[in-house]
């Protein structure tokens, strides 16, 4: 099994950055094989939707469109830990955030999601 806790999140107002962390952990974790860690976020009465993604050791990174250019996604493989800072952020940004560990990156691969934060930006 693997477990996925984040840390962070919170209210901000429009313009202002956040960071948030996840930490991976389990005896299913297999440090030779790939750990893809990203976020998630849903608004409410939205879908919920891919914000970024990483492999932990290095590897492909992805975006949304909507977040290019203000959120950054980063790694720390000897703490199988993720971080995403987010910056200038909007109202429209404001949602629940759920950190996702996988052994693909991709919905469909997710095998441990965390228990969420808000995300809560105002104008």
């Amino acid at each position: 099994q693997v477990q996925v806790v984040q840390s962070g999140g919170g209210p901000v107002r429009a313009g202002e950055s956040l960071r948030l962390s996840c930490v991976a952990s389990g005896q299913s974790l297999d440090p030779n094989k790939p750990n893809c860690m990203g976020w998630f976020r849903q608004a409410p009465g939205k879908e919920r939707e891919s914000v970024a993604s990483t492999y932990i050791g290095g590897g492909t990174t992805t975006y949304a469109d909507s977040v290019k250019g203000r959120f950054t996604i980063s790694q720390d493989s000897a703490k199988n830990t993720a971080y995403l800072q987010m910056t200038d952020l909007k109202p429209e940004d404001t949602g629940t955030y759920y950190c996702a560990s996988g052994m693909a990156c991709g919905p469909r691969f997710v095998r441990a999601w965390s228990q969420g934060t808000q995300v809560t930006v105002s104008s």
